[in-house]
């Protein structure tokens, strides 16, 4: 049991000051991000937070921690077949 918890059995939660310090745990990967958008892989589902020149401060992937810094405009979670979508979509963005 001990180990499976230290494989990465995280807890997910949300920590937002003033719209623009923004702490989230329970991060499993960082799926994308740039300074509009990131597209987090939580323990509880995929997640995608958009705002404004927002930056990645701190990634602790041992704890499953990331601390974004920027204006947070919103934080949505999106369904399996959002992903996808939404990942074409950064795709096709990204080669345009």
């Amino acid at each position: 049991m001990e180990k499976q918890e230290a494989m990465g059995s995280y807890t997910h939660g949300l920590s937002l000051t003033e719209r623009k310090n923004l702490i989230v745990t329970g991060v499993k990967k960082i799926e994308n991000f740039d300074t509009e958008q990131f597209l987090l892989e939580t323990s509880m589902g995929f997640m995608l937070v958009k705002g404004e020149e927002l930056e990645l401060i701190k990634l602790d992937t041992i704890q499953g921690n990331v601390s974004i810094r920027g204006l947070v405009n919103s934080i949505t979670y999106l369904e399996d077949g959002a992903k996808k979508t939404k990942e074409n979509g950064i795709f096709n963005r990204l080669f345009k």
